[in-house]
Formats: structure tokens, sequence, C-alpha cells
């Protein structure tokens, strides 16, 4: 349905990290090599969030409803922006949804950048109970009308009271209760820490001495990516990756 990747680690520039690798996220527009559930190419948006400066950061985010493989600013603007932290996403849309700027993610409030590849089963209808329960005012001013803005929105709130691996993990069990054969692989990050879960796609690590990448595919061909496994909730940092079941 879509790729996307999180990387923590010496400063990069953010057109470097999505388009480095024979297999990069740029390539993963156009040849994905582990979709699922029918798609071919990721041809409906990018997004990239980076953060800047240290302690409680901002995410900036850059997002373009255009194949990343024509946009300009993957290698004229974005190779300008550097940062220790980036989270960026290509959209392959589910039919019936908009193919529009606002859809693609990441979608970032604040220190919180968040992108989902899948899709919920039963839309709208199957998480009617869920989204009821946050704040009308989230509702009234979702990014997009989609089920990805709709997740972003309900994990938004919940990330008020709850710790970030609690708050991603409850959101899966309860979507996932509520509509049993949606697709939440999930990627969140707040500039320090990647935190991401697997329901039904692909999933890879890569942690080095001085960094971490999580992408849906490998983006090159070091030895050292493994695949994380289907129902697994990951927290990674520089030096640190946890793979947890749900």
């Amino acid at each position: 349905m879509c790729r996307h990747l999180g990387y923590l680690g010496p400063r990069r520039s953010v057109g470097h990290v999505v388009t480095a690798g024979p297999t990069s996220l740029l390539t993963q527009s156009w040849a994905p090599r582990e979709m699922r559930g029918g798609g071919t190419i990721n041809a409906d948006g990018f997004g990239a969030a980076w953060w800047s400066g240290s302690g409680a950061r901002t995410a900036s985010a850059y997002r373009n409803a255009l194949p990343m493989w024509s946009d300009p600013a993957v290698t004229d603007t974005l190779t300008h922006i550097e940062s220790t932290a980036v989270l960026a996403a290509v959209r392959s849309a589910t039919v019936g949804m908009p193919v529009e700027r606002s859809a693609c993610a990441p979608f970032v409030d604040g220190r919180w950048a968040f992108s989902h590849n899948g899709v919920v089963a039963g839309w709208p209808h199957s998480v009617g109970s869920l989204a009821a329960k946050i704040p009308v005012e989230s509702l009234m001013t979702l990014a997009a009308p989609t089920d990805s803005a709709v997740l972003w929105a309900i994990l938004r709130d919940r990330l008020v009271e709850s710790a970030p691996l609690d708050a991603l993990t409850g959101l899966v069990v309860d979507v996932d209760a509520a509509a049993p054969d949606s697709r939440l692989n999930f990627l969140l990050s707040d500039g320090d820490t990647l935190w991401a879960t697997t329901k039904y796609h692909s999933l890879f690590a890569l942690s080095t001495d001085d960094s971490v990448l999580l992408a849906s595919e490998p983006l090159d061909d070091r030895p050292g990516w493994h695949r994380i496994p289907d129902r697994s909730v990951v927290t990674a940092a520089v030096g640190s990756l946890h793979v947890d079941t749900f």
C-alpha cells in the first residue's frame, strides 16, 4: 500500500536519506519488492519530516501529491536540509481515498511525526466508535478524509496521556479488534526515538554503531538488515533496538 522509513544517526541531508542505496525509498516508489495486497507502485505522493536543534524538537515536513520520482524537491530543496532524524513515506492510495497533498504522510504535530502503511478494513464504519472518543475539534481539523488521518487523530489524542509505546500498541490492538482485517504498519517519531508496528506489511531494521534505520524494505545490500516479525512493536534509538509482540 505504501512504503515508509525512519532514520536516526549522524546528520544527513533529507534528500540523501530518501535516495541513498540501490533500493532507496525513491526506488521503492516505482519498483517496490515487498508490496502485498495488490499494490504495484507508490505513485500517489511523497512526504518527509525532519527535526532541527536539540532537546524537545519540533518536526517540520514537506509533502506533495506528485509521484516521488517526478518531484524536483527530492533532489533540490531536500538536499539542502540536514537533520539527525528523518521520517519519510511514499503513498499508494487506497481506492476511494483522495489523492492530494494533505493525505500524504507523514502527519506532524509539534514534536511528533507519523506514517501509516496499510488500510483500515470496513472504513469508515468499523472504527467509528474509536473516533467518537476523541475531541470533536480533532475530527473537524483532520488533515484529510482518510483512514490514516483519522488514525493519526486518535493516536495524537492518546499521546497526551500515554507513553508513545503504549499509545501506539494500544491503537493497533483497538483497531485490530474493531476491524480485524486491517493492515496496520505504523511509524512514529519524536526526533530521538522511532516506534513502529507491523501488522500484515513488511518492516526491516538496520542498527549500526551510530545509526538506526527502520524501513518497509531494505535500502541496500548490507548484511545487517533483518526482517521484523508480523504483529510486532519496535522501539529504536541509536545504540538500541527492541522488538516485542502484541
